[in-house]
């Protein structure tokens, strides 16, 4: 990918990264990621899968949230005195809020809440969850599929409890 080509990915792309950044950590730590993450995506503009760009950030931005996570971490150890509550509400909790589904979700592993937020919050197809979560298309079907049964079964368990 040249200089143009990567302009034009940051350029198409910066709104998405910032959204799925914002709805993952406290938004005054999305300016700073979202430019660790374009950075860290200029290194390595040639491993970028034609087709799947968007999908190849949010994998970056996995991994950059991670470090983020346990950089906060280990200055919560040191500096006690600080708030614990180092995100802000995911879209997850905030679109969910309160209902049974939300309840049903929470109570999921999560990898399962991640590949359905991939594909309901983040828009992705399949083959793009593949590429973020770095597996194959096929295993991104099963895993989905496997989920999608474990939320219908937790809220029909909910459900069924609540009448």
């Amino acid at each position: 990918m040249d200089e143009q080509a990567f302009i034009g990915l940051f350029r198409d792309h910066l709104q998405d990264v910032s959204k799925y950044l914002s709805r993952r950590t406290d938004s005054r730590h999305v300016e700073d990621l979202a430019s660790e993450i374009f950075e860290i995506a200029w290194r390595k503009r040639a491993d970028c899968p034609a087709g799947f760009e968007l999908a190849w950030l949010y994998r970056i931005s996995g991994f950059v949230l991670a470090n983020h996570r346990r950089k906060a971490e280990n200055r919560m150890i040191h500096l006690p005195i600080m708030d614990g509550d180092k995100t802000s509400p995911s879209a997850e909790d905030l679109a969910l809020d309160g209902s049974d589904v939300a309840q049903a979700y929470q109570s999921l592993s999560s990898a399962d809440r991640q590949i359905l937020s991939l594909l309901v919050f983040e828009g992705l197809s399949v083959s793009e969850i593949a590429v973020v979560l770095g597996i194959s298309q096929n295993t991104a079907s099963q895993k989905l599929k496997r989920a999608r049964a474990r939320l219908a079964s937790k809220l029909d368990q909910i459900v069924s409890e609540n009448q």
